[in-house]
C-alpha cells in the first residue's frame, strides 16, 4: 500500500510536469513453461481496464508479449495456450498427420537417427528446430504479417535475443516478428540458433531475461513487470548435465535481473518453485497459479486505473484491436535452399499456385505436406507486401541429408531383446524414391528391405518392392498350457502398387510370395515339420489419421486386406506322440486355394486432457481353408510382432490358433505425468466360427484383461503389464520396450 501511495504521488507530479496521461509498459520475463503464468497477469490487466502502451519480453515472455502487442486479448491467448500440443511443438517431430501414409509406417521407430554428411555419419545436434512451432507462430502472427516495424503494432513491442558471435544482448524491434520471437526463445542446447538480419541469435535470457529498461527507454512512465524466473539453482538441486548447462547459461541473467527488478513500478514475482522450464505437461497448474497471482494484484491495478482516471479523466478508447487479415493474395514467390529437390517438386508437394488467395492455415497445410515427405528439415516463409497490396512469399527451405543411419532397441516378452539397425536413403536408385534395409540383431534374427518409388504430378502413386526374412521361436499350446517349442523360418517377397489420397488413405493391389518352414525344438503330442510356399494376390485399403505414432491422443488407423491364396506347395510331415502319420487322409487336410481376409481398426478419442479412450477391432478369416494350423491366425500378445497375429490382452502369443477370429478391445489411458501413463484394456474374441474350414476345435469365446504402466522415453515406449484371461485363469506378466521391426 505504501508503494502504491508513492506511485500515485509520482503520477500526480508527472501530471504537473507533462500534463499528459503517463504511458504504461509491460515486461514479461523468460522462464520456459513457467511463462504460461504471464497469461494470468494479462487477464488481470484487461479486467482492470488498464491500457498498455509498450510491451517487452524475452524468450516465452517475448511470444506471449508479442501476441498481446499484436492485439490478442488475454482470453484469446489463454485459448491458444490451452490448445497447444506442447509435445509436438517442443520436438523435432512432424505431426504424424502431415506425413504421407507410406512414411507413417516407419516414423518414430528409432531412438537415434544419424545423417550422412560430408562422407560420414554425423552425431545428432541434440537441439530442436521445431518446424511445427515455426508454422504455429506464423499462423498466430499472420494478422500483422505486413508490419515490419514493431513500434507500429497496436501496442509497441520489443524483445531481446543474444548474438552468438559477440555474446551481446540485442533488442529486436523490426523485421519478421516470427523470426524475432523465435530468436528470443532459442535456449542454448535446447533450440537451434536462428539466423536473423544477418546475425545468429540464441535466447535473450542469457544476458537480459527481464528487459524492464527497454520498456522505460520506449517511453513507459509506469512499468508492470511479471517475472517467472526462479534465479540460479542452489548447488544441491543441480543434479544433471542439462541443469549445469542452464546454470552456466544464465549466470549473467541472474545478475541483470536484480537491476531490472528495481526499475518496475509494479513488480510481480510468481511462486513457481514446484515447476521448471520444461514443465509444459503442468501447463494447467502453472496457468492456475498465474490466475491466482493476477487476482491478488487486481485491486492494485484497479486503484492505479482509478487514480489515473481521477487525474486525467477516463480514457475514451482503451480497446486494442487485432488487425483483421483473413487471407492474402500471393502474386510472386521465391524458394531458397533447394539442392537435392527441385522447385517443381517443392511446388507440387505444397500444392502452391501463384496468383491465388491464401489463409495462414492453407499455407501451413501446404508446407506440412512438403515437410511430410521427409526431404526437408525446416521450411519457413515470410510475406512481403507488393505495391498493389498483394504479397510475395519467400520460402526458406533447409533440406535433410538424403541418407540416415538409424538405431533402435526392442525388448519383448515374446521376441526377446534385439538391436534394430536401419539405413534409409532417398533418390539412391531413382529420383523420388525411398529405399531402406532394416536388421533386428538379437535372440530372433529379422531382416527387411524395401524400395518405394513415387510417380505422378503430386507423387501420390507408388510402387513398392519388399523382401523380408526372419527366424522366430515360439511356443505351442494345448488348453492354454505350453506343450511344444517351434522354430519358424519365414521369407516374404512382395510387389504392390498404391494410390495415396490426401496423405490419409491408400488403396492398393499386390502379390506376395510367402515361404515358411517349421521345425520342432521341443516336441509335443501332435507336431509337424516341413515347409510350405504360396502366392497371395490381394487388394488393400489403409487409413491413418493418428495424431501420434506412440500413445496417440486422437485419430484412427484402418488396415483392410482381402486376398486369394493359391499355388501352395507343401512339404510337411505330421507326427502323433513322436510317430509319423503316414495316412494324411485321416487328418482330412487339403492344401487348396482359398480366400483370406484381415481387418484391423483402432480409434482413439480424448475424454479429457488426461484420459484417452480407445477401441480396437481385429478380424482374420480364411474361407474354405481345408488344412489347419499352417495358415491359421495366432491369438495372443499385447504387441503385434509376426505374421497372422491377432493381439489379445490376457494370453501369450500363439496361445490359440484358428482359421477365423474376430476380436473387440476397449482401452482407457490415463496420463499421470508428461511421459508416464496407466493403460487398462478389456477384450473379447470369438474364433472358429466359419464352418467350411478344417479345424481341430469348435467355435469358442475368449475374454481377457490387462493393466499396464507405460513410460515414453528416448528408447521408445516401455510398458510393464499384468494380464489375465478368464478361460486360462492365469495371471501373466508382459514387458515391451521400443517398437518392433
Amino acid at each position: 500500500m505504501k508503494r502504491l501511495l508513492i506511485l500515485i504521488v509520482f503520477i500526480h507530479s508527472l501530471s504537473i510536469l507533462y500534463a499528459q496521461r503517463p504511458r504504461i509498459g509491460l515486461t514479461l520475463s523468460g522462464g520456459g513453461a513457467k511463462g504460461i503464468a504471464h497469461i494470468g497477469i494479462l487477464k488481470a490487466i484487461d479486467s482492470a481496464g488498464l491500457k498498455v502502451d509498450y510491451v517487452t519480453g524475452t524468450s516465452i515472455g517475448s511470444i506471449i508479449g508479442a501476441l498481446y502487442a499484436s492485439g490478442y486479448t488475454a482470453d484469446s491467448i489463454q485459448k491458444i495456450a490451452n490448445a497447444m500440443d506442447w509435445d509436438l511443438l517442443l520436438s523435432n517431430a512432424a505431426s504424424l498427420r502431415s506425413l504421407s501414409i507410406e512414411e507413417k509406417e516407419e516414423y518414430s521407430k528409432y531412438a537415434v537417427e544419424l545423417p550422412w554428411v560430408n562422407n560420414g555419419f554425423r552425431l545428432p545436434s541434440g537441439v530442436l528446430e521445431s518446424e511445427e512451432l515455426w508454422l504455429r507462430l506464423s499462423e498466430y502472427f499472420f494478422p500483422v504479417y505486413n508490419i515490419k516495424d514493431f513500434s507500429k503494432f497496436p501496442r509497441q513491442f520489443k524483445c531481446v535475443a543474444t548474438d552468438v558471435a559477440s555474446g551481446e544482448g540485442v533488442v529486436l524491434d523490426s523485421g519478421e516478428i516470427v523470426s524475432a520471437v523465435r530468436s528470443s526463445m532459442a535456449i542454448p542446447s535446447v533450440f537451434t540458433a536462428v539466423d536473423y538480419n544477418g546475425r545468429k541469435f540464441v535466447d535473450g535470457g542469457i544476458v537480459r531475461n527481464f528487459p524492464v529498461r527497454d520498456a522505460k527507454e520506449m517511453g513507459a512512465d509506469i512499468v508492470i513487470g511479471s517475472n517467472v524466473a526462479g534465479g540460479l539453482l542452489p548447488k544441491e538441486k543441480i543434479t544433471n548435465v542439462f541443469q549445469v548447462l542452464l546454470q552456466v547459461a544464465f549466470f549473467r541473467e541472474d545478475e541483470d535481473a536484480v537491476r531490472e527488478n528495481k526499475l518496475c513500478d509494479i513488480y510481480i514475482k510468481h511462486n513457481l518453485d514446484d515447476f521448471n522450464m520444461g514443465s509444459f505437461s503442468s501447463s494447467d497448474a502453472i496457468m492456475k497459479e498465474g490466475f491466482s497471482k493476477g487476482d491478488s494484484i487486481y485491486p492494485k491495478l484497479t486503484r492505479l486505473r482509478d487514480s489515473l482516471d481521477a487525474i486525467y479523466g477516463a480514457e475514451k478508447n482503451t480497446t486494442v484491436v487485432l488487425p483483421q487479415v483473413d487471407s492474402v493474395k500471393i502474386t510472386a514467390y521465391e524458394i531458397k535452399g533447394l539442392h537435392n529437390t527441385t522447385e517443381s517438386f517443392f511446388l507440387h508437394r505444397t500444392q502452391f499456385e501463384n496468383n491465388k488467395w491464401y489463409t495462414a492455415q492453407q499455407l501451413s497445410a501446404g508446407i506440412r505436406k512438403a515437410f511430410g515427405t521427409r526431404y526437408y528439415n525446416k521450411i519457413i516463409y515470410s510475406l512481403e507486401q507488393q505495391p498493389d497490396s498483394s504479397c510475395k512469399i519467400i520460402f526458406d527451405a533447409e533440406e535433410n541429408p538424403l541418407t540416415f543411419a538409424k538405431l533402435g532397441i526392442n525388448y519383448n516378452s515374446f521376441t526377446g531383446i534385439g538391436v534394430i539397425a536401419n539405413i534409409t536413403t532417398r533418390d539412391f536408385f531413382t529420383s523420388y524414391s525411398r529405399s531402406y534395409v532394416s536388421v533386428n540383431l538379437g535372440e530372433n534374427l529379422r531382416m527387411k528391405a524395401e524400395h518405394l518409388q513415387f510417380f505422378g504430378k503430386f507423387k501420390s502413386l507408388s510402387v513398392k518392392a519388399q523382401v523380408q526374412a526372419e527366424r522366430l521361436a515360439f511356443n505351442t499350446y494345448t488348453d492354454f498350457a505350453k506343450d511344444g517349442l517351434y522354430r519358424q523360418d519365414y521369407f516374404l517377397a512382395n510387389v504392390s502398387s498404391s494410390w495415396n489420397i490426401a496423405r490419409k488413405y491408400a488403396m492398393g493391389i499386390g502379390t506376395r510370395f510367402e515361404a515358411f518352414g517349421y521345425k520342432p525344438q521341443i516336441t509335443s503330442k501332435f507336431e509337424f515339420r516341413g515347409r510350405n510356399n504360396l502366392l497371395n494376390s490381394y487388394i488393400e485399403l489403409r487409413l491413418n489419421t493418428l495424431s501420434n505414432a506412440v500413445y496417440p491422443k486422437r485419430g484412427s488407423r484402418i488396415d483392410i486386406e482381402a486376398g486369394y491364396v493359391y499355388s501352395q506347395r507343401p512339404d510337411v510331415e505330421f507326427f502323433l506322440q513322436g510317430n509319423p502319420i503316414t495316412n494324411l487322409d485321416s487328418l482330412g487336410f487339403n492344401f487348396n486355394n482359398f480366400i483370406r481376409t484381415k481387418l484391423s481398426y483402432e480409434h482413439y478419442y480424448p475424454i479429457s486432457k488426461k484420459y484417452t479412450f480407445s477401441t480396437l477391432i481385429q478380424a482374420g478369416i480364411n474361407f474354405n481353408q481345408q488344412e489347419s494350423i499352417l495358415n491359421n491366425y495366432f491369438i495372443g500378445g499385447l504387441t503385434n510382432t509376426f505374421r497372422n497375429q491377432i493381439t489379445f490382452a490376457g494370453l501369450n502369443e500363439g496361445s490359440v490358433n484358428s482359421s477365423s477370429v474376430a476380436a473387440l478391445q476397449f482401452g482407457l489411458r490415463y496420463q499421470m505425468y508428461n511421459s508416464l501413463f496407466v493403460l487398462a484394456k478389456a477384450n473379447g474374441a470369438y474364433y472358429n466360427f466359419v464352418g467350411s474350414n478344417k479345424s481341430f476345435s469348435n467355435s469358442t469365446l475368449l475374454t481377457g484383461y490387462s493393466l499396464s504402466l507405460g513410460y515414453n522415453f528416448v528408447l521408445g515406449p516401455l510398458e510393464i503389464s499384468a494380464m489375465y484371461c478368464d478361460q486360462s485363469r492365469k495371471l501373466l506378466p508382459y514387458i515391451n520396450l521400443g517398437i518392433p521391426l
